[in-house]
């Protein structure tokens, strides 16, 4: 979680905050990525705690203006709900702008988020999170921290977040965006495989015998099919980069982290790995000390590695490498 400032006093401010101890109102500019005093707010700071500045005043911001579809905010706990998951998606949108994703500098399309909730005044409805030609489906229902652990212990996953819904699903809208470069899926498919195979056989057979992770793929998810791999592989990449920038920005030290590390803008994903690795090792042994689980129970292994590396390099470069698409 990187460090911010209020502009009115200089008290430290965090990410989300909506006001400083200094009692004056905070405002997000995600384009500046910094905390701004003369901004419009955006239009749902009222309704969902969004303290991101509007694009025009009066409006919505880059974030809300995503979301195309929101749950009946009366109903049930659908309000808390969806700002939880807006609070989320905020902050995986403001990491990816600092590789250049969805910024003013890049002129590709925007995913279009459907916020929806099993809660709806009537019948529970079932929800799939997924992607699907530019719509990316999002349950926040899960929202809830308690139906999110009970899911998480049915599911035998190690790590269910918010944060990683919105991770490895805009994972797949960045896959289509960079799928119109020439040189992607060639690459791609020498990597991952080949993502033409039949999506819905294989998440059937999967389900049917879910297979262990091994030493090729991060999670046993992944194993399903190429697409779910890059997705989950793209999602430890952010979750890992995050981690080592959180770190960073507090000013701690230890050894093999560079003074005046700066993750994002790290171009050896081999050496940004090792020391996300590092960091995440020490704060594991924190955990454990006090009896808490892991903060990041998983091993990288060689080929892990690779496929991190490779989503690295079209990630952090795909305004050089692809071409600024706008498909």
């Amino acid at each position: 979680m990187q460090r911010f400032t209020c502009p009115h006093c200089g008290t430290r401010a965090y990410f989300h905050n909506l006001m400083c101890l200094c009692s004056e109102p905070l405002v997000y500019d995600p384009a500046q990525g910094q905390m701004t005093a003369d901004a419009a707010p955006c239009a749902n700071r009222d309704s969902i705690a969004c303290n991101w500045a509007a694009r025009v005043p009066g409006g919505y911001c880059t974030s809300c203006a995503m979301s195309q579809v929101v749950p009946v905010m009366h109903v049930g706990e659908n309000q808390r709900l969806l700002a939880s998951a807006e609070r989320a998606k905020r902050w995986v949108l403001a990491n990816l702008a600092q590789w250049h994703w969805f910024t003013p500098a890049d002129p590709g399309r925007r995913p279009r988020f459907l916020m929806l909730s099993e809660d709806t005044g009537g019948r529970a409805q079932q929800i799939t999170m997924g992607h699907a030609n530019g719509d990316i489906t999002i349950n926040v229902t899960e929202a809830d921290e308690l139906i999110r652990l009970k899911r998480q212990l049915k599911l035998g996953e190690q790590y269910r977040s918010m944060v990683g819904h919105f991770r490895h699903e805009i994972a797949h809208f960045l896959f289509d965006r960079l799928a119109v470069s020439p040189d992607f899926l060639s690459a791609f498919r020498q990597v991952f495989g080949d993502e033409r195979a039949d999506y819905g056989a294989a998440l059937r057979a999967h389900y049917a015998n879910p297979r262990d992770a091994g030493d090729e793929f991060i999670t046993s998810y992944a194993t399903s099919h190429p697409h779910e791999d890059w997705a989950e592989t793209v999602a430890h990449l952010l979750h890992l980069t995050d981690v080592a920038d959180s770190f960073c920005s507090t000013h701690l030290a230890m050894p093999g982290v560079p003074d005046d590390y700066h993750p994002y803008t790290e171009t050896d994903p081999y050496r940004l790995l090792n020391i996300a690795a590092e960091i995440t090792i020490a704060v594991n042994d924190i955990n454990r000390a006090l009896d808490n689980t892991d903060l990041y129970p998983f091993v990288l292994t060689v080929p892990v590695r690779h496929k991190i590396a490779f989503a690295h390099g079209w990630l952090q470069n795909h305004l050089a490498r692809s071409d600024g698409q706008a498909a």
